[in-house]
């Protein structure tokens, strides 16, 4: 079997199962499966972290790693997504729900590691629980980072570039609590959490600032019961992303210090800032590194940029690991039905992550 058939033969047994975040079923197969990928060509078994009850898989790579190779087995798609959108192949594109994002990045890091000269000093965490902001996984994630020192995150690439920076991201939750009324009967005598709720959906995104590349964005919303009665909970979930922690941390305060615009409403303000920014100068080291292999494989030049989207790369880099981001394949539609990957840059990801882990490997 050649290299690209066996890539292509992974990538759909991992895609055909489904993992949605909190799909332990789901998840424990898809570990499963990566670890007859993995156990063979590591130095010991792959490990099961359990954490508040949501199970993470790593490989230890000894003492001291000489690098961290990171990823995520959750995806946002609910299972019954594959019957709908099944793994295909269309020439140079090959599609299904979770390819591009990351699934993909998995297949090439396996097939990279069966190339190195010694795998034996090389860590692997897959975490369970990245798309809805890593809760269980982060200390997890840290620790690893910080004991590797050097951590490359095989989420997709942007158009084949690497990523050097992120922003940071916060994520709330705005519980209002108001009074149920008859709406035909006595409507005076509620107090409308949902009448609250859209003042703050409409107030919240003038919070962000556009010339910082800030952005607050009201996201999921829910009130009331049924149509003849006041609503009296309403609830609404605000994303916020930024490339500095004092933006984070301005926004913040200000979501602390909500307040009701409507008599008789309370709120309550949960949540606060999840990762913070992924820096440039965390990655320049290692931007070098691809850029030397690359060349040395000759490859296309390696570029690189900066992303919106926040990963599990802005907690590596924030306890000061080095950190490059982007190593998965070229593609789009992260999180949409659209989404699909290039079979050719995956086996390009392959030859170029092989040949960085033996560099980083030699020091």
């Amino acid at each position: 079997m050649s290299a690209r058939e066996q890539a292509l033969q992974r990538l759909e047994r991992l895609v055909s199962i489904e993992t949605p975040t909190g799909d332990a079923a789901g998840l424990a197969a898809a570990q499963r499966l990566v670890c007859s990928w993995l156990d063979p060509v590591m130095r010991e078994p792959g490990i099961i972290e359990t954490v508040d009850g949501v199970d993470h898989l790593r490989w230890s790579g000894g003492d001291a790693p000489s690098v961290l190779l990171l990823g995520h087995l959750d995806t946002v798609f609910p299972t019954g997504t594959i019957r709908e959108r099944p793994f295909r192949v269309d020439g140079d594109s090959a599609t299904g729900p979770g390819v591009f994002d990351m699934k993909a990045g998995i297949v090439i890091m396996a097939a990279a590691l069966a190339r190195v000269a010694d795998s034996g000093e090389v860590a692997v965490l897959l975490s369970s629980d990245e798309e809805v902001g890593s809760l269980t996984s982060r200390a997890l994630i840290e620790r690893e980072a910080a004991r590797a020192g050097t951590v490359l995150v095989l989420e997709p690439s942007l158009d084949g570039a690497l990523k050097i920076a992120r922003r940071g991201g916060s994520i709330y939750r705005v519980e209002l609590t108001g009074r149920a009324a008859h709406a035909g009967l006595e409507p005076w005598k509620g107090r409308s959490a949902l009448t609250e709720l859209a003042h703050h959906v409409l107030a919240l995104p003038e919070l962000a600032d556009a010339d910082a590349g800030t952005t607050v964005s009201p996201t999921v919303a829910s009130a009331g019961t049924v149509t003849n009665v006041i609503p009296e909970r309403a609830e609404v979930r605000i994303d916020v992303r930024a490339w500095t922690l004092g933006e984070l941390e301005r926004v913040d305060a200000e979501m602390q210090g909500l307040t009701a615009h409507t008599e008789g409403v309370a709120v309550e303000v949960i949540g606060g800032i999840n990762r913070p920014p992924m820096e440039a100068s965390s990655s320049a080291e290692l931007l070098d590194c691809a850029r030397r292999v690359a060349a040395r494989l000759g490859h296309p030049e390696v570029e690189a940029v900066s992303a919106g989207g926040a990963s599990d790369g802005n907690f590596t880099a924030a306890v000061g690991a080095r950190t490059l981001d982007g190593l998965g394949p070229r593609g789009a539609g992260a999180h949409a039905d659209h989404e699909w990957v290039s079979v050719d840059s995956m086996m390009e990801r392959i030859e170029l992550l092989a040949g960085m882990l033996d560099e980083l490997a030699r020091g």
